[in-house]
């Protein structure tokens, strides 16, 4: 962080906006691999129930965006709840990851 001495709702702005706008990409991204693509190292319900936990994942950030703009940025997330979507955003990484891979052979 460039400034510790911002205001608790500068400070949230700058950090919990982007990081929010982060987990929207890669969500997003991750949801139309695994809509689009069949993932020949994965079985059928291993790709269901990981786009299952990405679309439950999207509601949830849906939810915690509201909820911060509606308060007007005032308010911030508990680690519990990013921890899952960071955990969740690195395995979608893998899998894109490794579908590529195979893509290059």
């Amino acid at each position: 962080m460039s400034d510790s001495n911002l205001p608790g709702s500068e400070l949230l702005k700058t950090v919990l906006e982007p990081l929010l706008e982060d987990f929207q990409h890669w969500f997003v991204r991750s949801r139309h691999l695994l809509e689009t693509e069949e993932l020949s190292f994965m079985s059928d319900q291993e790709q269901s129930d990981l786009l299952l936990r990405v679309k439950q994942a999207q509601d949830e950030l849906n939810t915690a965006k509201m909820l911060f703009n509606a308060t007007d940025k005032q308010v911030g997330i508990d680690m519990a709840t990013l921890m899952p979507w960071h955990d969740l955003v690195t395995e979608c990484w893998n899998v894109a990851m490794r579908f590529r891979q195979g893509r290059e052979v």
